[in-house]
């Protein structure tokens, strides 16, 4: 009989339970979820209770201390997956952390190195990467289907999305607003189908023109008031090797869809929009498109834990990593940083 994964999660809130947890219970054969840790113990013995998980704490040390792990998800918000990531990988942990990495380049950059002293698996929750979609189009791309792809549009829109629940729109907390809630999705799908190229100049602005008022929330109210955020950033980035990509990203916009998720690729052998998914080529002398008419997958969290699941125990490991983590979490921060100073910012190269 093979030994199951034991888990721990840090943060009960609703990606955990609604996402983590879930998907965990699917991988029953091969899992074991024996704890929980929220700084609301409440919180953590209420999650515990509806699951059948023996173990509920307050803090993810005395879980550590008190119970044998081989891994953990952290479901934090942002300002506490690097030190929860830390000592994770102190314990001897794998660690799969919600997104984005960090709350800024420099502390992705010590999750990364201290993975790679542990030789524990780190990876972030791209989900977005286990969409059919995106493993459809990452199968053309890697067959040479598009070519170069020399530039890219990354679309993350919403009309009026702003988060009514949590600490969304809470920057001491989280970041920032949009740009790293929804925007790093298709940042890192775009990223990610691209080869995860380097950045070399980041050009972006921010704005903060609906949030921070009363307003129609198509996620119910907001704390207008305390809106801390920006509610729309728009970027450009210029990578070492040559392409391009253009990013909006909005928790609320004057469009007319309620929600746009997209990222839109153009190389030299052809052109796709991913969601849904459409691939433009020249062929034979004639200009076509190529729609799937049928695309197999789970859903795409349950695909994500599978992967961290297996790449745990001793499989594949999750193609989103450490290194990626942090080339992203650097893109991210230059944007921030260019809209503040009103600026390009020019970026040095990441060594891991």
């Amino acid at each position: 009989m093979v030994e199951k994964l034991k888990v721990g999660i840090i943060g009960t809130g609703g990606i955990a339970m609604g996402a983590h947890i879930p998907a965990y219970l699917k991988c029953s054969d091969t899992v074991e979820i024996v704890a929980v840790c929220d700084v609301n113990l409440a919180q953590a013995k209420k999650c515990a209770d509806q699951f059948s998980i023996p173990n509920a704490f307050e803090s993810y040390e005395n879980m550590f201390d008190e119970v044998e792990l081989d891994a953990v998800s952290i479901c934090t918000p942002n300002k506490f997956h690097c030190d929860a990531t830390l000592k994770a990988l102190e314990a001897g942990c794998h660690v799969l952390c919600e997104k984005p990495p960090a709350m800024s380049y420099e502390e992705a950059l010590r999750m990364a190195v201290a993975a790679q002293r542990a030789g524990k698996i780190l990876t972030y929750g791209f989900h977005y990467r286990y969409t059919p979609e995106v493993e459809a189009l990452k199968r053309f791309v890697d067959a040479n289907e598009l070519g170069d792809i020399y530039t890219v549009k990354v679309t993350a829109m919403r009309r009026r999305g702003i988060p009514g629940w949590g600490v969304f729109t809470n920057k001491e907390l989280q970041g920032g607003g949009p740009l790293i809630d929804i925007g790093v999705h298709m940042l890192d799908t775009a990223l990610y189908l691209m080869g995860y190229p380097e950045g070399e100049t980041v050009l972006a602005s921010t704005y903060q023109k609906l949030g921070n008022k009363p307003g129609v929330g198509l996620n119910g109210p907001w704390d207008w008031e305390n809106f801390s955020i920006e509610d729309l950033a728009v970027g450009m980035i210029k990578f070492k090797n040559g392409a391009s990509l253009l990013l909006e990203t909005a928790f609320a916009a004057n469009i007319e869809e309620d929600d746009v998720m997209q990222v839109t690729l153009l190389g030299d052998q052809g052109g796709a929009k991913v969601f849904p998914l459409k691939i433009y080529q020249e062929k034979h002398d004639t200009l076509v498109d190529l729609t799937p008419v049928y695309l197999q997958g789970k859903k795409p969290r349950d695909k994500e834990i599978e992967a961290f699941v297996n790449g745990c125990l001793g499989g594949v490991h999750p193609s989103s990593n450490p290194e990626q983590g942090a080339i992203l979490q650097l893109l991210v921060q230059a944007i921030y940083q260019s809209a503040g100073e009103n600026k390009a910012i020019t970026l040095s190269g990441v060594e891991v």
